[in-house]
């Protein structure tokens, strides 16, 4: 690249209210649940469910739910997001590294405007989604489509759809896995729990579920671990249409009476802790198993800024 271009790099996650605050999660909520690509029904009769009804019940709870999980610097997904960012700009140094949410701040509007100021001529986007899905990975594309809509010029774009079967992810969850199984001993079951989407979703043609299971394919070809014993489960389901199965949840509570005594959860499709693996699988689930007779439970943190994953993040933006 010559000297009259200049690269950046736009690290882009879901996103994350500003407090663990009612207010606060109730505009969160409101931005992101009013994406059609998260919820794609008519736009005004959702509304009127949403505001009528999800947002006023939901946002308290769901308020709670962050107070358990907040760290002191902030909410967990932002603070792992930024320590990403930050591990990956020292890793390139004179190339401007920003970060965007989909929902909440910092915008994905704001990290554009942050790297065209620094005048950004080569945009290489990397949506921190392992596994393609229209809920996530395209409602990213969606965002830059209607930033760059409303301006008269924007920069080349190298835009990163997936990485759910790239050597380097799946050597790093394998590690991770490993690591846990050498300090809590080796689990009955493994478990691999990846956020759910709709079927129907699936079904129009969302390649998300085979993106998945070729990730899990992948890591029983790796791991020194009876394949047999690793499970693929969907979580964080929402709404009452049928959503990818198995569900974690119901898994949690059915495999103490099956003989399953210990396990280990993962998320792979998770690039950073969050409200969904801190305490929907690190605190709800692991109730549910023991309450349901289950001895042992570890939770394997998400790969968050591990020097392996810093690793992946640079040869992904290439």
């Amino acid at each position: 690249m010559t000297n009259q271009h200049k690269r950046g790099v736009l690290l882009v996650n879901l996103g994350t209210p500003d407090a663990p605050e009612t207010p606060a999660v109730k505009r969160y909520l409101k931005q992101f649940l009013s994406d059609p690509r998260v919820v794609d029904v008519s736009p005004l009769l959702w509304q009127c469910i949403l505001r009528g009804i999800v947002l006023p019940f939901r946002s308290p709870r769901v308020a709670k739910l962050y107070q358990s999980v907040w760290m002191e610097e902030g909410s967990p997904l932002l603070v792992y997001s930024r320590r990403q960012q930050a591990a990956l700009a020292a890793q390139m140094p004179g190339t401007p590294v920003e970060l965007g949410m989909s929902y909440g701040s910092p915008s994905l509007e704001s990290a554009v405007d942050a790297l065209l100021a620094q005048g950004v001529t080569h945009l290489d986007v990397l949506p921190l989604y392992p596994q393609y899905s229209c809920s996530t990975t395209a409602a990213v594309f969606d965002g830059l489509a209607d930033i760059f809509k409303r301006r008269r010029t924007f920069p080349s774009l190298h835009f990163i759809r997936s990485y759910a079967t790239h050597p380097l992810y799946i050597e790093a969850l394998a590690q991770s896995a490993e690591a846990a199984f050498a300090e809590h001993g080796v689990p009955d079951r493994l478990i691999l729990s990846y956020h759910g989407i709709p079927v129907r979703y699936a079904k129009e043609g969302d390649v998300y579920p085979a993106e998945c299971e070729a990730t899990t394919t992948l890591l029983r070809e790796r791991l020194n671990f009876p394949a047999e014993h690793i499970m693929h489960t969907y979580q964080s389901r929402f709404g009452r249409e049928p959503w990818l199965t198995p569900y974690t949840d119901e898994t949690m509570k059915l495999l103490p009476s099956k003989g399953v005594k210990s396990v280990q959860v993962m998320c792979p499709g998770f690039s950073a802790d969050c409200l969904e693996t801190l305490e929907e699988i690190k605190e709800q689930n692991k109730a549910l198993f023991l309450s349901s007779g289950g001895a042992e439970y570890h939770y394997i943190q998400s790969l968050n800024d591990a020097d392996i994953h810093i690793k992946l993040l640079r040869e992904l933006v290439g």
